[in-house]
């Protein structure tokens, strides 16, 4: 049976893009970026070998902290200014009913190939009769490969801000 390709757009307003980084090696800091948005083609209706892409806003970080979010901004980070946007592009594959996400993230222009983890949470019909689909996304990466390379350490020796940053994505998909 012949599908037609369907193209979906990320609905902000139900779903978040998350981070959390260890502070001191001991727990975590959560933060969040509050504007994005992507688009998803794909060439059937399980979303196996879909086209993602994704543009995320620099400026709109949130870690629930002023000062902290202001610093994040500077060229020590994001540098806001000069970067606003993270963007990724990527193809979302099924293999043994498991998803995966391999595609180029790219922050500061440095441009990595990264693998996510994704789980198709199902479809359902949105409020006004719209399709959506749901999806949680999980993976790491070093934030030194890149550019986020500010360090300070701690009294001890230990490093104030670790390297490693955990990503957790919970997207939703209407249908265009």
């Amino acid at each position: 049976m012949e599908h037609t390709k369907s193209t979906w757009s990320i609905d902000p307003d139900h779903s978040e893009i998350q981070f959390k980084v260890k502070h001191l090696a001991i727990s975590n800091i959560a933060g969040t970026f509050k504007i994005f948005k992507g688009d998803v083609i794909s060439p059937n209706e399980d979303f196996d070998n879909a086209e993602i892409s994704l543009e995320i806003d620099t400026d709109s970080i949130d870690t629930n902290h002023e000062i902290r979010d202001g610093h994040l901004k500077t060229e020590e980070f994001f540098n806001t200014p000069q970067f606003p946007q993270i963007t990724f592009s990527g193809l979302l594959q099924k293999q043994s009913g498991k998803y995966e996400l391999t595609g180029n993230l790219t922050i500061r222009q440095n441009t990595l190939p990264i693998v996510l983890d994704v789980e198709f949470t199902g479809t359902g019909k949105g409020r006004n009769g719209d399709t959506r689909a749901g999806f949680e996304v999980n993976g790491k990466i070093n934030r030194k490969n890149y550019g986020l390379t500010w360090s300070m350490l701690t009294e001890t020796g230990g490093l104030m801000i670790g390297d490693e940053i955990k990503l957790h994505f919970d997207i939703q998909l209407i249908k265009q």
